[in-house]
């Protein structure tokens, strides 16, 4: 198991630096001069002239990428061209609110969407089945912005149960913390849910089929203890496997959802660099984004051996 750990690892040293690769190309080559967003309007030819050659941005992009890669080979992403803030200080202060909102709308994710698609499966067919499906694939189909701004409309604005928007970090009180992640974390967890629900229905559903569910039935076994005992624990890889795919799909919608409600985390922390050209800050939060996910598919990996002990590295 450690040596498949280490080999993971060392196998995403080549995707970490081909997505670097790409992003700075890509940021380099679209149109937009950061030189022009710092100077302004009124600024002379001259002025922006020397506003790259400080900046570095006169150079040409390949010696640009060699000093890029060998400062953060050294630790250092870079600093802010608009705050000159180094670009992990920036992330570090950000970072609350996201992984506050990923953590919570992961949790709520699981703890709605595999009882749903359990009971789904065990009533194949039936009322409950199409409700649970109906409600997947709304929740799947409407953006995450609109059901944000629907929640607010509702909870916010029509009841006045929430804040329409900001962050409260734990710090400053529980029920503070709650009021202000409870909107974001259901507007975020609405496609996650359905994601997970129509994924646990059917693999809880093609375990059924099996012969070893026909022989825990022959046994007397309750039908709950088959399906949590049994069915679920069976068909928990593919289960775990679409957790740690969506977490893709989880970044995307923290960018959104820090925007809709204009949380400061580093969802909103990539639309102002993005909008200013911020190019440090848009590589350090990419590359970061790539790691998580990274990450998060090797411990996916590990944990098939957990629930399939026939799986082994």
């Amino acid at each position: 198991m450690f040596a498949f750990i280490l080999k993971r690892m060392a196998a995403a040293l080549p995707v970490m630096a081909v997505v670097a690769a790409v992003v700075f190309a890509i940021l380099r080559l679209t149109p937009g001069d950061p030189a022009a967003i710092l100077a302004g309007d009124s600024a002379t030819p001259e002025q922006l002239d020397a506003i790259r050659k400080n900046l570095g941005l006169d150079q040409p992009i390949y010696l640009q990428f060699i000093q890029w890669v060998g400062h953060m080979l050294q630790g250092d992403f870079g600093t802010s061209l608009l705050s000159g803030t180094p670009v992990m200080e920036m992330i570090s202060q950000r970072m609350g609110p996201s992984i506050a909102l990923c953590i919570s709308t992961i949790i709520v994710a699981i703890v709605v969407a595999i009882p749903l698609g359990v009971l789904a499966a065990w009533r194949q067919g039936k009322l409950l089945d199409r409700m649970v499906m109906a409600a997947s694939v709304l929740g799947f189909s409407i953006p995450v912005f609109v059901t944000g701004y629907v929640l607010i409309l509702m909870f916010s604005l029509g009841l006045g149960w929430f804040p329409v928007q900001g962050y409260k970090p734990l710090e400053e009180g529980i029920l503070p913390f709650l009021r202000s992640i409870t909107l974001p974390t259901l507007a975020l967890s609405t496609v996650y849910i359905a994601l997970i629900a129509r994924i646990t229905r059917t693999s809880v559903i093609e375990v059924m089929n099996e012969d070893f569910i026909r022989t825990a039935r022959a046994k007397g076994l309750s039908e709950r203890a088959v399906l949590l005992g049994h069915a679920l624990r069976n068909a928990a890889v593919p289960i775990v496997t679409i957790i740690g795919v969506g977490v893709a799909m989880l970044i995307g919608g923290v960018v959104v959802t820090e925007s809709v409600f204009n949380l400061p985390g580093l969802g909103r922390l990539v639309v102002e660099a993005v909008l200013a050209r911020d190019y440090p800050v848009i590589q350090g939060l990419i590359l970061l984004f790539a790691l998580v996910y990274v990450l998060i598919n090797l411990l996916v990996d590990v944990s098939y051996t957990i629930f399939d002990p026939r799986i082994r590295y």
